[in-house]
């Protein structure tokens, strides 16, 4: 049997691809997007998408699934919420082909705006939640969530949450699966979900996770390990094992490195719980500890079904739990006496704050908005790195989509307050397609004509934060797409009349064209043109700075490119702007902000590009 060292994101495509899956779906996002990419790597035996957000990828799923062919659906923690109006509706329906949804989880948000906790949504939503701790459970628990979701005829969640997402270890592979298509059933009462076709679903739906529980205590996922004893066990520790820990995910594993004199009960499965086995396994010991990240879900679930336990109140309810807070909590239940794994010695050194890429092309759009000292409203994506210093400007970052529905309120409920101001909303091309189109068409609803309201879309190409996925926007930069959506045509046929597109890299032309539009009394959108700098590998000449004309003024470093630095010259007192070549990409802006000309392209005889600033 071939082995190979897979993350858990490709060994959950691997997973899919062996069970015989035939179509997955997916909108980029931390910490499952490489999960979809690594499906691409089965086409053509499978089909594979990037749809244009999570609802469409859950709907693609969907249709598949009617059709009898296996499926997987994979999005981010949030992004389920975006799918949540089909997904609450297709889960009363029989599942045809096995529909296994997979939710990538962020403990500690390292790439997320909220930790939310998706186990509770998927209780909500009538599904099985598998738990996967580590690739190969990723890859078992995906080829076992399509097999439970055809015996069941529900959809399967998979949780996977980011530090299984990226980690490696070793997976053993097998061959693929042969699957049948049992075809699509037209029988308007299996999918016409209308009254009075829902009601009889409401039972169905209930029945099969009825049916689901009664089996969960003889499933194999789920299973005692009880402590046998060790020679390195925390000096101090009870002979007698007294204590139960009921875990799941990556907590079981990070419980096993400390070695503890506890019995282990481990769930594949954490809804439904195996009450029944759980309720017997219990009685055998003084004290039963949940050990989960985030919400007390399971605890909760335990609790409502008579067995007394505790969790929370000996683990934090955010953030990731790592060893050493596990082992602490269990100090602190009395399980061990002293705590023993040493915590890693911090070393101060020089914070780096997140930043636009070299050549980004937000960025000269954020030194004009700043410039102007208006009140900008940002969205997700690269962009929202603008919310740091130092250009520290976005004033809201909430959702997908988000800042135009903001915008309107913000000025509707201004202007009634009789405190109008000019307001900016900034929105990726990714983001505008994914739930930005319909804000924006409710912006024409009730519009005062007299408000000072600027939506500006910056356009790259690409969906540039998740890793460089196209867009609808991506075939006009590229041959390699097949979608090449003009979104000022799209916004002129929605009934925008005032759409002005905009070379950001002229800095003098767009600063000029911006400027105008933030002047403009009523609703104006500016669309940017560049591409991303990463995703389309730009690279032109780099740019040098002259330290006997530079006057030091930090007029190209407050653009907050990587390249640019203050540097000590020999024989200069002063410190002076430098740019490193090996980073610099030649986007020209460093040169057309420089209000002395000290900033040429290698090999230019005529210094800075533009003429300087005219600030």
């Amino acid at each position: 049997m071939e082995v190979k060292l897979m993350t858990g994101n490709e060994a959950a495509a691997r997973g899919f691809y062996e069970a015989g899956g035939l179509v997955a779906s997916s909108y980029p996002g931390s910490p499952t997007v490489e999960l979809l990419e690594a499906i691409r790597k089965y086409t053509p035996e499978v089909y594979a998408e990037f749809s244009v957000n999570e609802k469409v990828a859950l709907e693609v799923g969907i249709g598949a699934s009617f059709t009898g062919a296996r499926t997987l659906v994979s999005m981010k923690h949030v992004g389920v919420n975006i799918a949540m109006d089909p997904l609450m509706t297709f889960t009363q329906t029989p599942v045809q082909g096995g529909f296994l949804l997979v939710s990538g989880e962020d403990p500690g948000m390292a790439s997320s705006q909220n930790e939310q906790d998706n186990r509770v949504l998927g209780k909500f939503a009538n599904m099985a939640i598998l738990d996967a701790g580590s690739a190969q459970e990723a890859k078992d628990f995906a080829m076992l969530g399509l097999s439970l979701s055809e015996d069941y005829g529900m959809p399967v969640m998979l949780r996977m949450t980011s530090r299984v997402c990226h980690s490696r270890s070793p997976v053993e592979l097998g061959e693929r699966e042969a699957h049948e298509i049992t075809g699509f059933s037209k029988i308007p009462e299996d999918f016409g979900m209308v009254p009075p076709n829902t009601f009889p679903k409401q039972y169905e739906m209930k029945q099969r996770i009825i049916r689901l529980a009664e089996d969960a205590s003889g499933h194999d996922i789920n299973f005692l390990e009880a402590w046998e004893g060790d020679s390195e066990s925390p000096s101090g520790a009870a002979e007698t094992v007294k204590t139960l820990v009921i875990t799941s995910g990556l907590m079981y594993y990070n419980l096993k490195e400390l070695k503890a004199p506890v019995d282990i009960y481990k769930l594949g499965m954490v809804y439904p719980l195996p009450v029944e086995a759980l309720r017997s396994l219990v009685q055998d010991y003084e004290q039963v500890l949940v050990l989960e990240e985030l919400t007390p879900f399971i605890e909760n679930e335990l609790k409502l079904s008579g067995i007394a336990c505790e969790g929370k109140k000996y683990f934090s309810f955010t953030g990731e739990l790592h060893t050493e807070m596990i082992e602490a909590g269990l100090v602190e239940a009395g399980v061990l006496k002293t705590a023993k794994v040493e915590v890693a010695r911090e070393v101060d050194t020089v914070a780096r704050i997140s930043m636009f890429c070299a050549g980004c092309p937000h960025r000269p759009v954020f030194d004009i908005l700043k410039k102007n000292k208006i009140s900008v409203l940002g969205d997700i994506g690269c962009y929202s790195l603008a919310v740091l210093e130092p250009l520290h400007m976005l004033s809201t970052i909430i959702s997908m989509g988000s800042t135009i529905g903001i915008l309107k309120g913000m000025s509707k409920a201004l202007a009634l307050a009789g405190k109008s101001e000019p307001l900016v909303s900034v929105i990726g091309d990714g983001t505008f397609f994914h739930s930005g189109m319909t804000g924006a068409l409710n912006l024409l609803h009730q519009l005062d004509p007299a408000a000072n309201l600027t939506l500006i879309i910056l356009n790259n190409g690409t969906t540039a934060m998740t890793g460089g996925q196209m867009t609808a926007t991506s075939g006009s930069y590229t041959e390699d797409w097949d979608m090449n959506t003009s979104i000022p045509e799209l916004l002129k046929a929605m009934g925008f009349p005032r759409v002005v597109a905009v070379d950001q890299f002229d800095y003098k032309a767009a600063k000029a064209a911006i400027e105008a539009e933030l002047k403009f009394e009523g609703l104006s959108i500016v669309m940017t043109t560049r591409p991303c700098a990463l995703n389309f590998k730009i690279r032109e000449p780099y740019f040098v700075v002259d330290p006997q004309v530079c006057i030091g003024c930090r007029s190209c470093v407050k653009t907050n490119c990587p390249p640019i630095v203050m540097k000590a010259y020999e024989g200069i007192d002063k410190l002076k702007s430098s740019i490193d070549p090996d980073l610099c990409v030649g986007c020209s802006v460093c040169a057309q902000v420089c209000p002395v000309n000290a900033i040429s392209r290698v090999g230019d005889k005529t210094k800075g590009k533009g003429g300087g600033s005219d600030d």
